[in-house]
């Protein structure tokens, strides 16, 4: 199948006359002449930072001529401070001095935020390219949020726009959506930790089961729809989880967290890193485990992960990564939406529960050809299980009855692929450029099985079959796939400030469904009149061009704007394609999703006091995949899953953050007190649709306000965050069936009303030791963000209420 065009686009391009491009580098040593690695050099007014090498040096290129104020940041240094005059070949070397005394926890916060106040990813990092491209990163580091329980709604507070499923489990699986994505395990984002896939299967069932504890992570990088050009075909973009980095001076050092919360909570995080000669090293161990605020909502997980990495040469770096998690939770199931207006405590599921094991391996190769020249190769596997037993049905409220056979659905994922990306910097006259050219290899081998589970209460995953043969839900599926996909983009300066970046991406896919489903009709005393086994065989097989375009525009020294177009395509999963599920059907004649995404913002800084990124985007749907309501033959209301229509989003997103320390009393440097807010305006509309009712519906899972805002605080070791989400009323199905409160069957149908919910944290730094505490939901908001299908509904899922947790940290 290959995409429509939808657009000609024409760029009339004026070139003025060339102006001559500048480098700056040097040598960052320290007063023993020992060569310092990755110290952050920024240059502020070019809005650009550099890092050193092993042998600590550094280099800027395509500086034009002028006066720069320059910062180097050295973590154990003193900072440098001064302004420069970069003409033609400059050359800065700089001697660092150790800091004299222990700073305190504000001041070593407020020296990094000199570098990254509005952190986006520089044009190039590694082998990527990120130029044109709406890209925010989240500095875990410098956080004061709830880390242990990965609260999402804390940690992405300043990524614009994201709307968020939340399922009082602890962070064990992160459900993010935004622009009218579903949230659900975060399937619209192609989800990577250190720049390799963990998801299920790319293509075929891209949902997240795993997410990393936030305690192990240096940064979440996210990239919107733009991504899809250099890391798949979403809509969504792309979300990288980047790990913390051996410690470079020692050989060995421990980090312990232990938190303890309400509900029973407890969680413990212990890492262990270090570098010893050419071999560095990252571990961590982390165990959660709690009660849940309502019954039957038990849960415990174990995660372990190892990092090694050897320097095999100057130029060369292997690396191997190792990733275990598994977990088992009881699920409360889900509500009505008059039960959860009587008591959100309520369950009536004690025999639903979940697990999930999950194994992902990585071997990485970095090379540098040359200083402009580098090669990256990145193998990759999984080999992971998930499997959910109990009752479901969508009439929530029926009672469970523990002498039927419990659902059992049981997948296993099988999957290994191969990335390889060269980039160079070259100059095309007196221009620098970067070329980027890469391919990917996905090779997936993944089954389902469902089935009858015990009667049984117990977290019991095998199937009974034999016991009960006649058990309507019965299906065996295998779904091969596989995926080759090319991939390229060139950043070309035209002249001192503008930059485009063209870049395309080739993909095949080939997803397979090999396997048969139980036809089974039973007489009004449950005796078997058909009892046959059905094949139900699939083959998708396509292949398509993806092409886009970005640009960058130096407006001023602290101001650039920034724009991308790119064609986006979504794949029908295996879940698309086969699913038996009482709650809502698919649509035989499913196909692919496809579209594009355009951003057009400007992103800055005023001083060192106030930074901003504002956009505006629109993103286009064909044949967008959602669900309808419908009357079946036997008069239930179900939901039917298939290509409902074509869709337009737009809106506006704003992030700000005001630092009223360095306005009003700049003075104070023992102080922080900064001001946050994250904005999204979105507006959208079902431009045409075969369903009936949908045409000119608003899209689905997108709040008209989206907003977060907060304040950041700290004095001396001490530092506190308070922040406030808001969200308005947003609809769950294309439909646009609204909230019945008088819903005393199902709850699974019906918008998700507004809510706004209070969150405080606090930490104090003593020596080594570290104490963490807050509030989740503060003001005790009785809310829910998702109306459930399927696990670990259906029904309304709850959000917790008000909630403590306390951390104490020790580094040794």
């Amino acid at each position: 199948m290959r995409l429509k065009v939808y657009n000609t686009l024409i760029f009339i391009l004026i070139v003025t006359t060339a102006i001559a491009q500048n480098s700056l580098s040097g040598t960052i040593s320290s007063q023993d002449g020992k060569a310092l690695e990755d110290v952050e050099i920024y240059l502020r007014e070019a809005n650009q930072v550099a890092s050193t090498d092993a042998s600590g040096k550094y280099r800027f290129e395509n500086i034009k001529n002028g006066t720069y104020n320059l910062i180097v940041f050295g973590l154990a240094y003193e900072l440098v401070e001064q302004q420069i005059r970069i003409t033609g070949e400059t050359v800065k070397d700089y001697t660092l001095t150790p800091l004299g005394e222990s700073l305190s926890e504000v001041v070593l916060t407020s020296r990094r935020e000199k570098i990254f106040a509005l952190r986006s990813l520089k044009k190039v990092e590694g082998t990527a390219i990120y130029a044109g491209k709406k890209s925010e990163v989240v500095l875990v580091d410098q956080l004061t949020a709830n880390l242990a329980a990965n609260a999402p709604r804390q940690i992405y507070s300043q990524v614009v726009g994201l709307n968020i499923y939340e399922n009082g489990d602890a962070g064990l699986q992160l459900n993010i959506g935004g622009r009218g994505l579903d949230p659900n395990r975060s399937a619209n984002f192609n989800i990577r930790q250190n720049n390799y896939d963990i998801s299920a299967d790319v293509l075929g069932y891209p949902e997240s089961y795993y997410t990393p504890p936030a305690e192990a992570l240096k940064e979440i990088q996210v990239v919107r729809g733009a991504a899809s050009l250099q890391y798949g075909t979403q809509f969504g973009g792309l979300i990288n989880f980047k790990f913390r980095e051996p410690v470079k001076d020692k050989k060995i050092e421990l980090i312990s967290r232990q938190t303890a919360g309400s509900y029973g909570l407890l969680t413990s995080f212990n890492s262990l890193s270090g570098t010893v000669g050419k071999l560095s090293y990252y571990t961590y161990f982390n165990y959660k485990e709690g009660d849940g605020w309502r019954p039957n909502s038990q849960f415990n997980s174990r995660n372990y992960f190892a990092h090694v990495a050897y320097e095999l040469s100057e130029r060369t770096t292997l690396t191997g990564e190792l990733t275990l998690f598994n977990y088992l939770a009881k699920q409360a199931g889900g509500l009505t939406d008059a039960q959860f207006i009587e008591d959100p405590n309520f369950s009536n599921r004690d025999r639903n529960w979940f697990d999930v094991d999950w194994k992902v391996y990585s071997l990485r190769l970095d090379h540098a050809f040359s200083d402009k020249t580098d090669f990256s190769l990145n193998v990759f596997g999984l080999d992971a299980q998930r499997s959910a037993v109990g009752f479901r049905t969508n009439r929530v409220s029926q009672p469970d009855d523990v002498e039927e056979p419990r659902e059992l659905l049981v997948d296993n994922f099988t999957n290994w692929g191969a990335e390889a990306r060269l980039l160079t910097r070259y100059r095309i006259g007196d221009k620098d450029a970067v070329f980027l050219i890469g391919s990917k290899y996905y090779d997936a081998s993944n089954s389902q099985q469902q089935g009858p589970g015990t009667t049984a209460a117990d977290a019991d995953f095998n199937f009974a079959t034999d016991q009960f043969p006649n058990y309507e839900r019965q299906a065996q599926f295998d779904f091969p796939n596989k995926n080759l996909a090319i991939f390229g983009e060139n950043i070309f300066n035209l002249t001192d400030k503008f930059t485009v970046t063209p870049g395309f991406r080739y993909e095949y896919i080939k997803t397979e469904s090999a396997g048969s489903f139980n036809n089974i009709v039973l007489d009004l005393a449950g005796n078997p009149l058909v009892n046959e086994e059905v094949p139900d065989n699939r083959d998708f097989e396509r292949d398509f061009l993806l092409l886009g375009l970005g640009s960058t525009y130096q407006l001023s020294p602290a101001v650039e704007l920034y724009g991308n177009f790119s064609q986006n395509y979504r794949s029908v999963t295996f879940n698309d394609i086969r699913v038996v599920n009482p709650s809502f059907v698919v649509d035989e004649d499913i196909k692919d999703e496809e579209g594009f995404t355009i951003d057009v913002g400007a992103r800055g800084r005023i001083d060192n006091k106030f930074a901003y990124d504002v956009s505006a985007f629109g993103v286009r749907y064909d044949e967008r995949l959602g669900e309808v309501l419908f009357e079946d033959t036997d008069g239930s209301i179900k939901r039917r899953r298939g290509n409902i229509g074509d869709a337009f989003i737009y809106g506006l997103e704003v992030f700000t953050d005001w630092n009223l320390r360095n306005t009003f009393f700049e003075d104070k440097t023992e102080f922080k007190f900064n001001l946050f807010t994250n904005l999204a305006l979105t507006s959208s509309e079902y431009l045409s649709s075969e369903e009936i009712g949908v045409a000119g519906n608003q899209v689905e899972f997108i709040p008209d306000v989206n907003l977060k805002t907060g304040v950041n605080f700290g004095y001396k070791n001490f530092t506190a965050s308070a922040q406030y989400t808001y969200l308005t009323e947003q609809f769950t199905d294309a439909t646009n069936a609204p909230q019945d409160v008088n819903d005393n069957q199902r709850g699974i149908e019906g918008s998700i009303p507004s809510y706004g919910v209070l969150d405080v944290s606090a930490a104090y730094t003593w020596k080594q030791f570290k104490l963490e505490a807050g509030l989740n939901n503060a003001l005790d908001e009785s809310y829910f963000t998702r109306r459930a299908t399927g696990y670990p509904g259906p029904g309304i899922i709850p959000a917790e209420p008000l909630t403590f947790y306390t951390t104490l940290q020790i580094k040794l």
